[in-house]
């Protein structure tokens, strides 16, 4: 996966690498993240930037860690042949204030977990859902938790998920 990142608001640090870690582990875990066609976009900005887009694309007056904005619906993320011009899969954005937060109260890095919003927001992309019912949400944390182990990064959620 290619990525076109934009970092405003973020401490430095190899946050470019970091995504394409992210992106190589989550598509270990879910094969339709692994065709060499697909991009997406990756904006580190402020939990400012982050309230706003949420606001206006999800009607939540609030910011929150990570959005996701596909592109592509699932059916045709599947159908799509390995060999062709580049594909959008869609775009992130990370609020990095509200990252730095919850990476602090769960006693892990920023880089640690920015990398695991990264795999979030890539399975949000490739159709993958936590809302619509318990079983997808187990589902979409086997694939987190697989990536994350890829990338050396301890289970996030601990023993929650059967």
């Amino acid at each position: 996966m290619q990525f076109d990142i934009d970092i405003e608001g973020w401490p430095p640090g190899a946050w470019e690498a970091l995504a394409q870690r992210a992106a190589d582990a989550a598509g270990e875990a879910e094969p339709l993240l692994a065709n060499p066609r697909l991009s997406a976009s990756l904006l580190f900005t402020s939990d400012a930037e982050v309230h706003a887009l949420n606001r206006e694309w999800r009607a939540r007056d609030k910011p929150t860690n990570v959005l996701s904005f596909p592109m592509l619906e699932r059916e045709d993320l599947r159908a799509l042949a390995a060999d062709g011009p580049p594909e959008l899969l869609g775009d992130i954005a990370l609020a990095h204030e509200t990252c730095a937060h919850e990476a602090a109260e769960k006693g892990v890095s920023l880089v640690d977990h920015a990398a695991h919003l990264i795999v979030h927001g890539l399975l949000h992309l490739a159709g993958h859902d936590h809302v619509a019912s318990d079983a997808q949400a187990a589902a979409m944390e086997r694939l987190e938790i697989a990536a994350l182990e890829i990338l050396a990064i301890p289970d996030p959620y601990g023993d929650r998920v059967e």
